[in-house]
């Protein structure tokens, strides 16, 4: 599997390189700056990125802007973003993309090289994954507009853990609750925010934050 590693960092970057290769990926490129993160995208087109936001030449969100502007050029080019900031605008931009194939991780909250990889090859695959503290800092701007406000305290607990891509079992486990209160939950958050039901986990995934984009 081929991955193209945007950060800034050189102990950093170096590091992602021999870790991931110790985990079998191929490193298409490293790279340090936003130019060139989107110079190796578009060459190499590789099978997922980890990409920093905050990359020169503004040390802003260069990174997350050139992976957008990659997967408009590259429709559903896998991106893993991987910082310590939750950039909102264009986070919810690119999870919110149908296309799926997306991540977003906190650098300090990777606990396990092995989920680490596991995370990258879900991406890779077409998958959804998030981090519960992205989840809620995207949740945080909507719960105080319609019709998200209309969400009871546990539908809010409840979209959270939907949005990280979690299945009803799971949700009810971690909820202490049954998978039968998770679907009558579920079903009422979708009424509220005028969604279509889905069993596809992925979907459903998109579809949440498709409308919290909104």
């Amino acid at each position: 599997m081929r991955v193209v590693i945007a950060e800034d960092l050189f102990l950093l970057r170096e590091g992602l390189v021999r870790l991931l290769e110790a985990h079998d990926f191929e490193i298409a490129a490293a790279v340090g700056t936003a130019p060139e993160l989107l110079d190796a995208l578009l060459k190499h087109r590789p099978d997922v990125s980890i990409v920093d936001v905050r990359l020169p030449p503004t040390n802003t969100d260069d990174g997350l802007r050139a992976a957008i502007e990659a997967r408009r050029q590259i429709p559903g080019l896998p991106v893993l973003v991987l910082s310590q900031y939750v950039e909102q605008l264009y986070a919810r931009e690119l999870l919110a993309d149908q296309a799926g194939a997306v991540g977003y991780l906190l650098k300090d909250r990777v606990f396990n090289d092995d989920a680490f990889a596991t995370a990258i090859r879900t991406v890779a695959k077409g998958g959804t994954v998030l981090d519960p503290e992205v989840v809620q800092k995207l949740l945080i701007k909507h719960t105080r507009t319609k019709p998200v406000a209309r969400l009871t305290p546990r539908e809010l607990q409840v979209l959270a853990l939907m949005a990280e891509g979690r299945s009803n079992a799971a949700i009810a486990q971690r909820l202490f609750i049954t998978e039968k209160a998770v679907s009558k939950h579920a079903a009422g958050i979708f009424a509220k925010l005028d969604l279509a039901l889905s069993d596809d986990d992925n979907r459903r995934v998109l579809a949440v934050l498709a409308y919290l984009e909104s």
